[in-house]
């Protein structure tokens, strides 16, 4: 039921949370809106109080941090329920922001290519008065679209790659929690396990401290996030 709860909420932010946020390229529009005068002032007071994508994705990190903080403190199933659900907020923005500002760089990356390696579009009129473009156009454009896919290609592979790694550490430190916390604790796996080798259940639970370190992590991607203001 957890989870059920924790998919919704994320489903109805992946929604909602587009329209409440200004997306990179709303920050510098192309052309100004003209609302109608009727709505004008409504309309302005919200795109001006409309955070920005870069200021929703620190917020979801502290969000995430704050409901875990609680997580060795747990003592209802309702509780538990509620912490995870809230979590469904902030994988909302982790499932979108890094890509769309990914995406942005990517294209940075495309259009400051230079004009000789972008090419240019040469056109010919040929006898049936058709325009066509000429084969030399097309192979000059071939070199750039394979540049900047293969950019893409390099940059999403290195998003992944830092995605990964940090889910290697967490493993290393969830084996030393468990080790220092939950030996024989769980009694379905100590059926055969000498009496002396059995612990007292009482005390932190070692899913709840795991959960506790990552609120700590997050503090800190909170941290690193609003700091990446500063090359965005």
């Amino acid at each position: 039921m957890s989870l059920i709860v924790f998919s919704i909420v994320t489903f109805i932010g992946s929604i909602m949370l587009p329209w409440m946020v200004n997306s990179p390229e709303d920050e510098k529009p192309d052309f100004t809106p003209r609302p109608p005068a009727s709505i004008a002032p409504i309309v302005k007071t919200v795109v001006e109080r409309k955070p920005s994508l870069l200021t929703a994705w620190t917020v979801a990190h502290l969000i995430f941090a704050g409901s875990m903080v609680f997580a060795p403190f747990v003592t209802s199933l309702r509780f538990a329920t509620m912490l995870v659900a809230v979590c469904g907020i902030p994988w909302a923005l982790a499932c979108w922001a890094p890509f769309t500002f990914m995406g942005v760089e990517i294209n940075k990356l495309g259009s400051s290519l230079p004009t000789s390696r972008r090419g240019s579009h040469h056109y010919q009129r040929v006898s049936d008065g058709s325009i066509e473009m000429s084969s030399e156009a097309r192979n000059a454009e071939k070199p750039d679209d394979s540049a900047t896919g293969e950019l893409a290609g390099i940059y999403l592979g290195i998003l992944n790659l830092y995605t990964t790694l940090p889910q290697f550490i967490a493993t290393g430190i969830s084996m030393v929690v468990f080790t220092v916390l939950e030996p024989g604790k769980s009694p379905e796996l100590a059926k055969d396990a000498h009496p002396d080798e059995h612990h007292s259940t009482e005390g932190f639970n070692g899913i709840a401290v795991c959960l506790f370190i990552g609120a700590l992590c997050s503090v800190a991607a909170a941290v690193a996030t609003q700091s990446f203001k500063n090359t965005v």
